[in-house]
């Protein structure tokens, strides 16, 4: 991608995928421990003590991982361990000793089953023993599991119920202080129906995806999509947060301040689906970015994000085709016969609604959104993220695949590059590769190095294939199989997401659906360029002004 490219067009890869679980978990429990201390402005002898303690290391190894985070770039990979030295005080344990010991801990030993220390360390030593490992003493067991989380240990081992003795009482949300220490972020459906770029007929409602600082009540990030909320709709979401908006507000044609950039300390989500994949686990643990859940039955944990997309639904029902609440409030009203901004329109007006928003006094802090921002940052905003590319990358969606002769093969479409021909020659000796893919456009995958250093750009093995998006892709395979085809290859796919796009550009006046799906394609990012974060198509000359952002009427008390 444009700033995280790596000379050939790779992008650098820090051990999201590559490290095994056990090992990658123990760098994302050092990363916990290890970077609060080296913010610190004093370096306190109880501080260092309390971290060798936690993480079961000597005070000399919490010195050696101090100036390993310093020296790094504040990611958890800086942390991922390797084979120690054997230096006095300091760890003699192997990493895929170290492995060992995290798989069992978080398998045999983290279940209902509840084994003891000593169970632990034997079934630990019977696996080394069979593996041609050294045997690791039960103190270095004893002190692993010592630097397990306390509550998830006890949520495993004992259940809900067993594990409420460390929670706090109440059901009062934990309590934020500083900005982007805790982001809720959630996605609805706008009421308001949006048409098309090129005929300016309606196609349907758009998505929007939201994510609100707490403490400063300050709207952080803001995608509106045509396609349902998924896993990418979260990362363009936090890539949009921790990104500096000025380019995308310049790319929109919107004259507006949003200076509320960073990247997050912990997020706070629903339990849906696309909160929980393993790409935003990963991405959000190399990034130092905590995910927290709200709690089955207790709704208000994500009160703050659903009231301020409450606020802003209000006000897109002043705006024309606009479906209202449901249909009782709509009543006569016909939304898609009065509906007349684009999504590129939409957009615009949704950037100058924040803008509003940030600037009116809000109910429960007593101050405006932005005042308590800038306050709170004071001289020093927070850092955000320049490569922005790479940032993203790191959210894609996740595939594991054998290579073969003729390269990778991902939902029936080839792909291939001379770099793989290195890795072609040994593929009996690699396993399944991590590949990325953007599902707006599938013309390529970002391939992980085996060595886990960067991610390879490969394109499709037949270079005249044009640009799809993975609905497309799905469409034609699903129409496909409805025409009976038992097999489905390449060429045919291809074949059919032509046939689909000409029926879609000669009927895009008689269906909605036809006009949703062309202006879904215009909203594709272009083969030719590396996937930006948000791409708005160009704007047409529009039959009107884009109707002014209201002011909220009322800030709802949250």
């Amino acid at each position: 991608m444009q700033d995280g490219a790596v000379g050939d067009g790779r992008v650098t890869e820090r051990g999201l995928l590559s490290v095994p679980e056990p090992v990658w978990a123990s760098a994302v429990r050092r990363a916990e421990v290890i970077g609060p201390l080296a913010a610190a402005e004093r370096l306190a002898g109880g501080a260092v003590d309390a971290a060798a303690e936690a993480l079961g290391v000597s005070r000399r190894q919490v010195y050696v991982l101090l100036r390993r985070w310093r020296e790094g770039e504040g990611l958890a990979s800086d942390m991922v361990p390797g084979r120690s030295s054997g230096g006095r005080g300091g760890s003699r344990l192997p990493a895929d000793v170290d492995a060992v010991i995290g798989e069992m801990l978080s398998g045999a030993y983290g279940n209902r089953q509840r084994k003891t220390v000593a169970a632990a360390h034997r079934e630990i030593a019977r696996l080394c023993r069979r593996r041609g490992m050294p045997v690791p003493s039960r103190s270095s067991v004893a002190r692993r599991i010592a630097g397990l989380d306390p509550l998830a240990t006890a949520t495993a081992r004992e259940g809900a119920d067993g594990a409420r003795r460390l929670q706090s009482a109440g059901g009062r949300v934990p309590p934020v202080g500083e900005v982007l220490e805790q982001v809720q972020i959630d996605h609805t459906v706008v009421d308001v129906v949006v048409v098309d770029e090129r005929e300016r007929l309606p196609i349907g409602r758009p998505y929007v995806t939201v994510g609100i600082d707490v403490f400063s009540r300050c709207i952080v990030g803001l995608v509106v999509t045509l396609e349902a909320p998924s896993a990418l709709s979260v990362g363009l979401c936090l890539a949009h947060m921790a990104t500096d908006k000025r380019p995308w507000l310049e790319r929109i044609g919107v004259e507006a301040a949003w200076p509320m950039s960073g990247k997050p300390r912990e997020l706070y989500l629903d339990n849906a689906a696309e909160f929980k994949g393993e790409a935003l686990r990963r991405g959000c643990e190399q990034h130092g970015i905590a995910l927290r859940y709200r709690p089955p039955g207790q709704p208000h944990y994500g009160g703050i994000v659903e009231r301020v997309i409450g606020t802003m639904m209000g006000m897109v029902h002043e705006l024309p085709g606009t479906t209202f609440s449901n249909p009782v409030e709509r009543g006569s009203y016909d939304s898609e016969a009065k509906a007349s901004l684009t999504m590129a329109e939409l957009e615009r007006w949704l950037a100058l609604a924040v803008a509003v928003y940030h600037g009116q006094v809000h109910g429960t802090i007593g101050q405006t959104p932005q005042w308590r921002w800038e306050e709170a940052c004071g001289k020093a905003p927070p850092p955000v993220v320049a490569d922005g590319s790479s940032f993203l990358v790191d959210f894609l969606p996740v595939y594991r695949r054998r290579l073969a002769r003729t390269g990778f093969v991902l939902d029936y479409v080839h792909y291939f590059s001379d770099a793989l021909k290195p890795w072609v020659a040994r593929r009996g000796q690699l396993d399944s590769f991590a590949l990325r893919r953007d599902p707006r456009d599938i013309s390529r995958i970002w391939v992980l190095d085996p060595e886990g250093g960067s991610y390879l750009a490969v394109p499709y093995r037949t270079l005249s294939r044009p640009p799809v998006t993975l609905w497309e892709q799905r469409a034609a395979v699903q129409r496909l199989r409805t025409e009976g085809k038992a097999q489905v290859d390449e060429e045919a796919l291809f074949r059919m997401v032509d046939q689909m796009r000409a029926i879609t550009d000669t009927a895009t006046a008689a269906t909605r659906k036809a006009r949703r799906n062309a202006e879904r394609r215009r909203r594709t990012p272009a083969a030719s360029s590396p996937p930006p974060l948000l791409v708005p198509p160009p704007a047409p000359p529009s039959p009107g002004p884009v109707p002014s952002a209201a002011p909220f009427e009322v800030i709802e008390q949250w």
